[in-house]
């Protein structure tokens, strides 16, 4: 069940890089990097942390899609 992120393209607007990003929501550069790649999935409260410094929406930034497959 993959999450899908737009927060690369959210930070370039902001002109912030991934340790800047970090430091403002209390994560690593790290995670962050995890989290764009989509390796890592974040909390909901991370995610939100996020959502919060490009006063965007959670759902704007980030995204679910159902696999394809056995959903019957």
């Amino acid at each position: 069940m993959p999450l899908y992120n737009q927060l690369k393209e959210y930070r370039a607007k902001k002109n912030l890089n991934q340790q800047q990003l970090g430091s403002l929501v209390g994560a690593s550069r790290q995670t962050i990097s995890l989290i764009e790649r989509g390796d890592y999935s974040p909390s909901v409260t991370l995610a939100i942390k996020i959502a919060k410094v490009f006063d965007a929406a959670v759902e704007d930034i980030f995204s679910y899609s159902e696999e394809d497959g056995n959903e019957e």
